[in-house]
């Protein structure tokens, strides 16, 4: 777990940096103008801040519940690569849906939280998880499958100040690294590979047919 456990003191002092300094904040967070003006540094800075201790918990938390699935199945530094690939093509998706929105902005691991989530579920989509808001347990396939049509919805809705793209992208990343990683889930599991996968169809034929 000493990855696991560097990632979120990283995370823990860069986003205290932030709570602290307005200016290390703004310098770092992601925004669509600054990276596309050549500041491509905030694709990677801009998860490792947060707006409050909430929302640092809050993706903490997540991680630190499902990165063991993925330590035990695939390895230390392979969730490590998964975390970071994950938090990159989460904001690259979103410079790509907001390419337009000069002064779209965002902070949090979430695309990277999403990532390690999403990577756990296809690797062991049989697991159940426990959600405060639903009184009995669901099985883990089932849920990622609803947060990612929840995030298209959020998405094309934008009536929300969450990061529905970030969140999205970042399962794709997972998605993509945990079969990059272990390869026999095809030919172990092909069925779930396919249901995981339909959200991310459904997404690029919105985005293609332009009804995103």
């Amino acid at each position: 777990m000493i990855y696991a456990y560097i990632l979120i003191a990283l995370n823990i002092l860069v986003s205290s940096k932030g709570f602290n300094d307005y200016s290390f904040f703004e310098k770092y967070k992601f925004n669509i103008a600054s990276v596309r003006g050549g500041e491509q540094i905030r694709i990677l800075s801009s998860g490792f801040l947060h707006v409050d201790w909430a929302h640092l918990l809050f993706n903490m938390l997540t991680f630190y519940f499902f990165v063991d699935v993925i330590n035990r199945i695939l390895g230390e530094w392979q969730m490590a690569v998964i975390y970071f690939v994950s938090l990159v093509v989460g904001n690259l998706l979103t410079l790509a849906l907001h390419k337009n929105e000069s002064n779209y902005s965002a902070v949090g691991a979430s695309g990277a939280v999403t990532g390690i989530l999403y990577a756990a579920i296809l690797l062991q989509p049989g697991m159940s998880l426990n959600l405060l808001f639903i009184p009995i347990p669901i099985p883990a396939y089932l849920f990622g499958i609803c947060y990612l049509l929840y995030s298209i919805y959020g998405m094309k809705q934008r009536t929300d100040n969450i990061g529905h793209s970030a969140h999205f992208g970042g399962a794709i990343g997972g998605y993509a690294m945990a079969l990059f990683f272990a390869p026999g889930l095809i030919q172990q599991n092909l069925l779930m590979v396919i249901l995981l996968a339909i959200p991310i169809v459904i997404l690029f034929v919105m985005h293609k047919t332009g009804k995103l």
